[in-house]
């Protein structure tokens, strides 16, 4: 396992994670790993880029709910503003989005 650096508990608190909802997804023409993500956050939608496509199609996660960082900077990739970042874990062969195990309404930040 490689060692992370400890962060005090103010470092965490100004990660905005919230609970978006996956309105639509796409494959991004000229990239094998990425997919455009539209996710709602209740009372905004926001376009997010992730490297996720070798292990989800896009219609599987329409209508998911998953967890995203929401006030990471945007930058472009592929042209696109990505507008935050999703929380998948992954263990080298698999990778999972990160879902809440009960229905939660989008744009709940995480605490």
């Amino acid at each position: 396992m490689e060692e992370t650096k400890e962060i005090t508990i103010e470092d965490f608190l100004r990660v905005d994670i919230r609970l978006a909802k996956v309105l639509s997804a796409e494959r991004v023409e000229g990239s094998e790993k990425l997919l455009k993500l539209t996710l709602s956050l209740g009372d905004e939608e926001r376009t997010v880029m992730a490297g996720i496509a070798k292990f989800y199609e896009p219609k599987e996660l329409v209508g998911k709910k998953i967890l995203m960082v929401a006030n990471l900077k945007p930058r472009k990739i592929f042209g696109v503003e990505s507008q935050g970042m999703i929380l998948a874990l992954s263990d080298g062969e698999n990778l999972s989005v990160v879902v809440p195990d009960r229905d939660i309404k989008e744009g709940v930040k995480a605490s």
